[in-house]
């Protein structure tokens, strides 16, 4: 099977967000006074092919801990989507 990933990678809790900060001092400037609580990240969204759909999870959380992320600072969230075959939806 192969499943549409997107791997949310944030700052944990408590740790500087300088990024976050300086986008946040300007968005009044911008008009944007109702928005607070800016926290900059990264976003990845990959292909995987994996027999199920928790053998692929492990294959992309073992893909964050060795090369997406900072696993002192930072953490991933990852969700997982079948692809749907179109020849199969349309029967």
């Amino acid at each position: 099977m192969k499943f549409d990933v997107l791997v949310e990678v944030r700052l944990r809790a408590g740790i500087s967000d300088p990024q976050g900060a300086t986008i946040e001092k300007a968005l009044p400037v911008l008009g944007f006074e109702s928005v607070s609580g800016v926290r900059a990240g990264k976003a990845f969204r990959l292909t995987v092919e994996a027999p199920d759909i928790v053998e692929g999870r492990l294959v992309v959380e073992d893909l964050c801990r060795r090369l997406l992320t900072n696993p002192v600072i930072e953490d991933s969230i990852v969700t997982l989507e079948a692809q749907t075959d179109p020849a199969k939806a349309s029967s």
